[in-house]
């Protein structure tokens, strides 16, 4: 080993060797999961510790980004692989900026930085893609979708399609990449780039919304700018589509959508399952296996996880941007469960422009009626939201405003019957305090 490998070497392993120490003293005092903080520490101990962790997993780096979808998407794929055997290191918490990924790595290597996994799957967001290609050369990148989300930090989503064609552009022409073919954005990302692209989408007609939704996003041909022509469409702006003016269309997926069943509620993890899926058959994961775990899948943290709370049913369906809470009031609506908690935070994690939840269907919500109960750093601006979505002042809506959330729980919770089940729909740091004040303990 030569003089600049071995200091490169030592490096290395002080640096896990203090990130260690710093999460094993984090998760004894109970301050919580210490998914950022140590990977903060070891990055200013050796900067370049991301790609040095990266090129030591065996198989390859699998990278998933998108808008909505990643935790589950991954934790999916995570199992399928675990099952045939494999070991998969993967940012479980949900940390997705890169000292969250640093971490994640580090978790998996002993003390002296070596890492002895076979795979990695890091769900990555999506602002920061274009930045960490180039460090960890990943094997597949994972394209789920493309939604306004933190306007206030990202911008439209033109914007960060650009970004990622550009950068995946230069990476090794053996680079698979799967994008969402439903996605206009995304399917034409595809078609442009060099590397192995394999397509995963819809082919259900039967599943098509009855009208394309308020909140979309990008139903204009990415191509030339001309408006899209939708045969129907599956979610906000996926669906089937072409431009009448320069001909580009809908890529091809490599499944067909019907053969595959989907993980938990709501369609759009019909979406994560059949990206789950083309990852891993492209990794030579048998058909049986791949079934076998979408039948036995258990949900995430937060993403439609149900607890039972002094003997009520308790579901959580994070809802952080206009798409993803559209999709979880078509679940409230589709059920017949009166009782719903709607928490709302601006914090830097969840994006401090609120002004998004002007672009939901809240309308559906509300009019069906039942017991609404709002809390979260922003109550006020929820509950101006929902007022201002009742059409009929004489509906049965209960709508309940409560600032401290312990007590907004609570009284959702006394208003839920037995026999029906409490949807709770948080933004991401609500949903940690929720999670805390439900099961005592901290996702952080």
């Amino acid at each position: 080993m030569g003089k600049i490998q071995f200091i490169d070497r030592l490096r290395l392993s002080v640096a896990v060797s203090v990130a260690k120490t710093v999460t094993f003293g984090v998760r004894s005092l109970r301050l919580g999961a210490a998914s950022v903080l140590p990977g903060s520490i070891a990055r200013r101990i050796e900067p370049q510790l991301l790609p040095l962790l990266s090129q030591q997993v065996k198989n390859g780096v699998i990278l998933i980004a998108g808008t909505n979808g990643k935790t589950t998407t991954s934790l999916l794929l995570k199992d399928i692989l675990e099952r045939k055997g494999y070991r998969v290191a993967h940012n479980s918490t949900g940390a997705n900026l890169e000292n969250g990924l640093t971490t994640a790595l580090m978790e998996s290597s002993n003390l002296l930085g070596s890492l002895n996994v076979d795979y990695a799957i890091l769900e990555v967001d999506e602002n920061i893609v274009p930045k960490i290609l180039a460090p960890i050369q990943p094997r597949i990148i994972l394209c789920l979708n493309l939604f306004r989300d933190q306007l206030d930090r990202y911008g439209e989503v033109d914007s960060i399609s650009k970004r990622w064609t550009k950068v995946i552009s230069t990476l090794p022409k053996e680079t698979v990449v799967i994008p969402n073919a439903d996605d206009p954005t995304l399917s034409y990302l595809g078609q442009q780039l060099p590397q192995r692209v394999l397509f995963f989408g819809m082919s259900e007609p039967e599943k098509y919304l009855d009208k394309i939704q308020h909140a979309v996003d990008s139903i204009y041909c990415p191509n030339c700018g001309h408006g899209l022509d939708y045969k129907g469409a599956y979610l906000s702006h996926l669906g089937d589509f072409s431009c009448p003016k320069c001909g580009f269309s809908k890529s091809k997926p490599q499944l067909e959508s019907s053969e595959y069943p989907q993980i938990l509620i709501g369609l759009y993890n019909k979406y994560n399952t059949l990206a789950a899926v083309t990852a891993a058959k492209e990794l030579g994961v048998d058909e049986d296996t791949i079934r076998d775990t979408i039948s036995s899948f258990q949900a995430a943290f937060g993403r439609a996880e149900e607890l039972e709370v002094n003997g009520k049913r308790v579901r959580i369906l994070l809802s952080k941007n206009p798409v993803g809470t559209n999709e979880t009031i078509r679940v409230i609506t589709e059920s017949t469960d009166t009782t719903t908690l709607l928490v709302l935070n601006d914090r830097v994690q969840d994006g401090e422009d609120v002004s998004w939840i002007w672009d939901v269907d809240t309308e559906k919500l509300v009019e069906r009626g039942g017991t609404l109960v709002v809390s979260g750093d922003r109550v006020y601006d929820l509950a101006l939201r929902l007022r201002y979505s009742e059409n009929n002042p004489s509906s049965n809506l209960n709508l309940i405003v409560e600032e401290d959330l312990r007590q907004a729980i609570a009284t959702a919770l006394e208003y839920t019957p037995v026999n029906e089940t409490l949807h709770i729909l948080p933004t991401y740091t609500a949903m940690l305090d929720v999670r805390e004040v439900l099961t005592g303990r901290k996702i952080r």
